[in-house]
């Protein structure tokens, strides 16, 4: 039998409106400068900052708070290129073969193509796992909504990135099963999402691109 949590009082700090308002309008404009890049500078990141970030990603909710999450932070300069060499193998097979006609067309504007170079010249790469079940003890322990509590963490994770001042990239080679090999990861988890962490390149350039409006995303119910 799962033993109880204890219960603790909340410890809550309800603000005045106005400062509610310009509380969520500063973390709003700190957004909007944060940007997915693919041109990193090959320095060194400070030391705590990564482990700091990691820590705040694993306080997201989670699914019977069963956490469901593993970050594996690769350093290593063989490893990385172990990772380049295969995520560009799939990600040439992505391109030339895969993709339909629409969703090349969606891509060319934003300049991507298969080779990724960045993963070998980024100080750290994270690997973040999502546990499809636990074993505890010998026995499979099932994890709830896996992909919605991994999806949080990731959130939590690229904000806390982007506060600390590092920059990183969203990349999902497909398929990414090479991933759990090269990093010897066990089978109930499958990798979620491969992040290239670091400084931008000082020519580093970006697509300039626009984000929808309020009135573009916001539904209003019930007025």
């Amino acid at each position: 039998m799962t033993e109880s949590y204890s219960f603790v009082p909340y410890a809550f700090e309800r603000r005045g409106p106005a400062e509610m308002l310009e509380r969520a309008r500063a973390f709003r404009e700190s957004l909007e400068s944060r940007r997915s890049i693919r041109d990193f500078s090959a320095d060194a990141l400070p030391d705590g900052v990564l482990d700091e970030c990691i820590r705040a990603a694993g306080l997201a909710p989670s699914g019977a708070n069963r956490q469901p999450w593993s970050f594996v932070v690769v350093t290593d300069p063989a490893i990385k290129r172990e990772i380049r060499i295969a995520a560009e193998a799939e990600e040439k097979e992505l391109y030339e073969r895969r993709i339909s006609d629409e969703w090349r067309e969606a891509l060319e504007p934003l300049g991507t193509t298969w080779e990724k170079p960045f993963l070998e010249t980024v100080p750290a790469i994270v690997v973040l796992f999502r546990h499809v079940y636990d074993i505890e003890e010998g026995e499979k322990k099932t994890n709830y909504y896996t992909q919605e509590s991994v999806g949080i963490a990731l959130g939590f994770f690229l904000v806390a990135l982007h506060r600390a001042g590092l920059a990183t990239l969203t990349h999902t080679p497909s398929p990414m099963g090479f991933l759990g090999k090269v990093l010897g990861r066990p089978a109930n988890e499958k990798p979620y999402v491969l992040l290239p962490i670091g400084y931008p390149a000082a020519d580093c350039r970006v697509p300039d691109i626009g984000k929808k409006g309020l009135d573009e995303i916001r539904v209003r119910v019930g007025e």
